[in-house]
């Protein structure tokens, strides 16, 4: 079939990412692929490192690899174009004109435009919740506005940054959200009793607190188990699941793991329970270790780790099943689970009834229970699969 696109619609401009509200600059570690190569959407470009935080940048272009306008070891500011991709036709005139444009706008030193996250907060049941927002729009054309929202939901001891490389590239065309459950991140730090409900109505009282008539709701390890459970309260609300490494699904859990991580108070206490949580385990850097060292610093983070490990672990067993609570529901679910998960392992998916007869199971090889940080491609593929998935479901009851 004919590439119908204009010229300018097959050109393919690689910027540099926001990744978190404090990110100006990056600094191109490594290009991973040469200029002349073949690129798919989904494939790795570049390594990336900001103040905060290294990653990979995927492309969301396909084509061929035709300019690199920032060199490995070069920082670029947010939103400027650093590379070009587009099929090899086009003629290189076209691309010479892009290129100069670039350059003009790096020279500058800031792109036209770029805007990143926004954080808010808002009251949810007397408790102040913080929140990212990205994108606007519903999308897919049978919304108003904060309609069909997609609202991500973060794990035990996490916060919305946990969704840094997600968040962006989902935000095309649709608002998605990130926020801090209580006693996370920015969010305030009283848990309540901590219970599943809890949470869960946290996430229903964020959504009647924006306007949001439904969402598609993303959960990942703790939060896929909240994220379940509002689903099964409120299944008006729920347009669809995505599950990446979820508690609440098996057997299996490392206990272990929670209760060091609740306990540790030093970096040498704090790190060997961080590598758990990755296939890479040069993805524990220092910055990662002092940032969640200050996080659980702060007044009542003790307090509510504690309280969530209640409601997490009995004994050394997992004390949550929410897999009947999947089974209640209609929604498409869609899971993604780490082959190298050692917190939550990927053996719980393999036995889970539930997810057999009412998900879609994807294993993803080199991820542990990050997914959303080690293979961020893997889990937008999987919540547009869920996003697809819900609106097939709306056309086929129309």
């Amino acid at each position: 079939m004919p590439d119908e696109r204009t010229t300018e619609e097959r050109i393919g401009r690689v910027t540099m990412p926001k990744w978190g509200l404090s990110m100006k600059t990056g600094k191109i570690m490594e290009w991973v692929v040469e200029v002349g190569d073949e690129v798919e959407r989904g494939d790795d470009l570049a390594e990336i490192d900001t103040d905060k935080i290294a990653g990979t940048l995927e492309s969301d272009h396909e084509g061929v690899l035709r300019r690199v306008l920032v060199e490995a070891g070069s920082d670029a500011p947010v939103g400027c174009t650093i590379a070009v991709v587009a099929p090899e036709d086009v003629p290189d005139s076209e691309i010479d004109a892009v290129v100069k444009e670039a350059e003009e706008q790096l020279a500058r030193g800031v792109a036209e435009g770029e805007e990143g996250p926004r954080q808010q907060t808002v009251e949810v049941a007397g408790r102040t919740i913080s929140y990212t927002t990205l994108g606007e729009g519903s999308g897919d054309g049978d919304g108003d506005g904060e309609d069909e929202a997609i609202v991500l939901v973060h794990g035990y001891g996490g916060d919305k940054n946990s969704w840094l490389f997600v968040q962006e590239p989902l935000s095309e065309g649709r608002t998605v959200h990130a926020l801090d459950l209580p006693g996370h991140g920015d969010s305030a730090k009283d848990v309540g009793d901590g219970s599943l409900a809890t949470l869960a109505d946290t996430v229903t009282g964020f959504l009647d607190a924006l306007g949001v008539q439904r969402a598609h709701l993303v959960g990942h390890s703790m939060g896929g188990a909240v994220v379940t459970a509002a689903a099964a309260a409120a299944p008006e609300r729920v347009r669809s699941l995505t599950l990446v490494s979820p508690a609440g699904y098996g057997p299996e859990i490392d206990a272990s793991y929670l209760r060091g991580f609740a306990s540790a108070a030093s970096r040498r206490e704090l790190k060997p329970h961080l590598l758990k949580l990755f296939a890479d385990p040069g993805l524990v850097n220092r910055q990662l270790v002092d940032d969640l060292l200050k996080y659980k610093r702060l007044d009542g983070v003790d307090g509510a780790l504690r309280t969530l490990l209640g409601t997490l672990l009995d004994g050394d067993e997992p004390a949550l099943d929410v897999a009947p609570l999947l089974a209640r529901t209609t929604v498409p679910t869609v899971v993604v689970w780490g082959r190298a998960d050692q917190v939550i392992p990927v053996s719980n998916a393999e036995s889970s009834d539930a997810l057999k007869q009412h998900a879609t199971v994807h294993v993803v090889d080199e991820a542990g229970h990050m997914a959303q940080m080690e293979t961020p491609a893997a889990v937008v593929s999987a919540v547009q699969e869920a996003v697809q998935k819900a609106g097939e479901q709306a056309a086929g009851r129309a």
